[in-house]
């Protein structure tokens, strides 16, 4: 009995500190539990805080795509314009380089080529660089008639004669002033312009039209038109005299003798007239070219031909509203190469001019 009874008290296991092992056991599990989501928890907010900002890509790009920036374009609709094309990593990322770029403001509307993938930086930066614009740039100068004007468009840019012919036939589009008359020689202002390749012939004339309002603006042309006994349309017309027949710093000279004229109700005889009458730009005209039957025929004509000869740009403007003083009623350009003119009151003076002039022939 006393084996039996040392071997049951050698063997006993208290049950209460086996069921607390498994227990410790069982806690312990749950806190590595617990730990390892928390750990993941952490890493997972480490993530989401170690990004500084917007999805962006890191460099300059690579390749090239065509965007069009819209007239009016914010930030954000440039942004998303730039994101659908792979320009840029995310809108954010452009808006956020563009708050950062003080010169963003700049960013002009239009059609550029740019990097695929680039930073919002590089993509701000290239925006504002005007090598990264797809332009076309032409220049129309002082005294181009519309049909001149129409030539150089189409050779220079991308718009076609047949289009901007075709706009012309319909100028009650294009801005005209009231006082034109929907007649648009004189009226496509003589500048260089910047052609976007969504520019269509409509829009082109257009411009050049509102372009014409600002010089008019400028010299104040439709105040000021009264101080010389003319029209604003009739000023115009001055003015594409002016371009036709001397050089800028004998503007106000001709323009006085041409006012002088007038005043003495003497025909104006210009050349430049009878030239536009019969579609040339000759230097010399026969008497059959002189006798030409056309209301722009000065020779035959007394007054002011009937409407602009050419595109006046401001300086004529400007000298058909403030003449030079001066009695004379006479110029001849003796030395066509250099320009040289010389003005008088003298019929016999003028006929020594003339020969003169002969006499480089």
């Amino acid at each position: 009995m006393s084996q039996l009874g040392l071997g049951m008290v050698s063997n006993d296991r208290e049950p209460g500190n086996q069921n607390r092992g498994r227990g410790i056991l069982a806690v312990l599990v749950a806190v590595v539990v617990v730990v390892g989501l928390l750990v993941g928890v952490v890493a997972f907010a480490a993530d989401l805080l170690g990004q500084s900002g917007p999805a962006d890509y890191p460099g300059p790009g690579t390749g090239g795509v065509t965007v069009e920036i819209a007239n009016g374009a914010s930030l954000s609709e440039i942004g998303a314009v730039l994101a659908a094309a792979d320009v840029v990593a995310s809108e954010e990322a452009f808006i956020e380089a563009a708050g950062a770029n003080e010169n963003s403001a700049q960013i002009q509307p239009g059609t550029y080529v740019l990097a695929l993938q680039m930073s919002g930086a590089e993509a701000v930066v290239a925006l504002l660089d005007p090598a990264s614009r797809v332009t076309e740039k032409v220049t129309i100068p002082e005294g181009v008639r519309v049909s001149g004007t129409v030539s150089i468009l189409a050779k220079k840019s991308q718009l076609t004669k047949k289009g901007l012919e075709a706009a012309l036939k319909k100028p009650s589009s294009l801005g005209l002033p009231d006082y034109a008359g929907d007649n648009p020689e004189g009226f496509l202002f003589p500048a260089t312009y910047i052609i976007e390749p969504a520019t269509d012939a409509e829009g082109q004339l257009t411009a050049m039209v509102s372009r014409f309002d600002q010089a008019a603006d400028s010299v104040g042309l439709t105040e000021r038109a009264a101080d010389v006994d003319l029209t604003p349309y009739e000023v115009v017309i001055v003015a594409s005299l002016l371009e036709a027949e001397a050089r800028p710093e004998d503007f106000a000279k001709v323009a006085r003798v041409i006012y002088n004229r007038l005043e003495a109700g003497m025909r104006l005889q210009l050349d430049a007239t009878v030239n536009y009458a019969l579609g040339r730009t000759d230097l010399r005209l026969n008497s059959d070219d002189l006798d030409v039957d056309s209301p722009y025929n000065t020779y035959r004509n007394k007054g002011l031909p009937p409407g602009p000869i050419n595109s006046p740009g401001e300086a004529a403007l400007e000298a058909a509203l403030a003449p030079a003083d001066g009695p004379w009623i006479y110029y001849v350009t003796v030395n066509p190469e250099t320009g040289k003119t010389k003005f008088t009151d003298s019929y016999e003076e003028f006929l020594r001019f003339k020969a003169e002039f002969k006499a480089t022939q």
